[in-house]
């Protein structure tokens, strides 16, 4: 799960519920294997100001990870006070984790601040009852305390007293990709245009391909829409890091681990075997990919029966035209150059190739899709003839390497 250490007593330890900063979805089945690790407690540095997130991203456009979580540690007495006590009107969602409230905070110093002024924040807090516990917190701050870049979401700082575990992130306006595609109509959500679409999809590659390219690969584990938050100009970034895990190394081809996500977006060799490949996460990006693209969910047990698993239903019609039309959403109708609609297809169907070494690589996926990007802006220049010449992707140049379900971290360590 990436993490360093977890506590040996603690009752959450054996299952996993996916939560997010913002919202959880509630038609998607998580799945998880009953295996305990056990370790030591880690300590992490603290950061006593923090810049503008907006600052730090143009900083490194292209990410970069830190030798050592910077985060601010709070104090319980300061959260409950940028929340307001935690007051219930306060909650943004809740997942599995627990309640994800709204706070306010010093842009600069982050100290907790006066209702509406200062920066907006989300605050998760750990319910008592979850099934979660130390592994996801602890995995959340060694990961996302680590890494910055534009399309991962900014944690700020966190709070470890007593038994109150909370997460301090950066505020994200437009909620969920999984809200705006399959709740429209409720509160927050928006009709997303093709293009918009194509936008967050192009993020939340950008992200994933920064993680599989850092020297020691991370595997995210968990994607799906509703880990995928959007800023206020829809801007797409990667939350939620319980379930991250260091990539394979010393020439393996995976890592074995206990089998934990949600079912409809987990890799089918993962299911079937533990085997965590980095190109598993590819996987995942397809299944998203298809929902963007169709506006069905990837596990809808509302649908009829032989549509429910949006996977089975859905992959045999990506490179039929005619048939590619009648699954895509009627909310972007008229909104799309068709051409570039049957390439995205495609690359969503590469991307859910059972065998994970015929997946296209993350880095693969965002130059594709840019492509498909610049085909929307310039329709009339579009010289493209052939999908299938233009997306030939290839073996996958990715290696694929093995590591013991044996082996354990000491410590958070990316090799740099």
């Amino acid at each position: 799960m990436g993490n360093c250490w977890t506590s040996p007593d603690d009752p959450h330890r054996n299952k996993y519920i996916p939560s997010t900063p913002g919202t959880s979805g509630n038609h998607s089945k998580n799945i998880s294997s009953n295996t305990i690790s056990s370790g030591g407690r880690s300590q992490f540095s603290e950061a006593t100001s923090s810049p503008r997130i907006e600052e730090l991203h143009s900083q490194q456009p292209n990410g970069q990870i830190l030798e050592s979580p910077n985060l601010r540690v709070f104090t319980f007495t300061e959260l409950k006070a940028a929340t307001k006590n935690f007051k219930s009107d306060q909650v943004l969602g809740e997942g599995g984790f627990g309640r994800v409230f709204k706070g306010w905070v010093d842009g600069e110093t982050l100290q907790p601040s006066k209702y509406g002024t200062g920066m907006l924040v989300a605050i998760k807090k750990l319910n008592p009852g979850s099934v979660q516990g130390y592994q996801e917190w602890q995995s959340e701050v060694n990961f996302l305390g680590r890494l910055s870049h534009p399309n991962l979401v900014k944690l700020l700082g966190y709070c470890l007293e007593d038994e109150e575990l909370l997460l301090v992130y950066e505020f994200m306006q437009k909620g969920s990709l999984e809200n705006h595609l399959f709740r429209i109509g409720s509160a927050g959500s928006d009709l997303l245009s093709w293009g918009t679409r194509l936008k967050i999809a192009i993020g939340a590659a950008r992200g994933l391909a920064f993680l599989h390219s850092s020297e020691k690969q991370i595997i995210y584990r968990d994607f799906k829409s509703s880990n995928i938050l959007l800023d206020a100009s829809f801007n797409s970034k990667i939350s939620d890091f319980g379930l991250a895990k260091l990539g394979p190394a010393g020439g393996e081809s995976h890592v074995s681990t206990r089998i934990m996500g949600t079912y409809g977006y987990a890799a089918p060799e993962y299911i079937a075997t533990g085997h965590l490949y980095v190109n598993s996460d590819v996987y995942g990006f397809g299944v998203v990919l298809l929902e963007i693209l169709t506006g069905h969910r990837a596990l809808d047990r509302q649908r009829p029966r032989e549509e429910q698993q949006l996977v089975e239903w859905a992959k045999p019609l990506l490179l039929h035209k005619r048939r590619l039309k009648n699954i895509l959403d009627v909310r972007m109708e008229g909104q799309y150059a068709f051409k570039a609609v049957m390439q995205a297809a495609l690359i969503a169907h590469k991307c859910l190739e059972p065998d994970p070494r015929s997946r296209p690589s993350m880095k693969e996926v965002v130059e594709q899709l840019e492509q498909i990007q610049a085909i929307k802006e310039q329709p009339k220049q579009s010289k493209l003839t052939s999908v299938q010449a233009t997306f030939n992707f290839g073996a996958n140049k990715q290696s694929i390497r093995h590591r013991s379900s044996h082996s354990r971290l000491k410590c958070f360590d990316f090799g740099l």
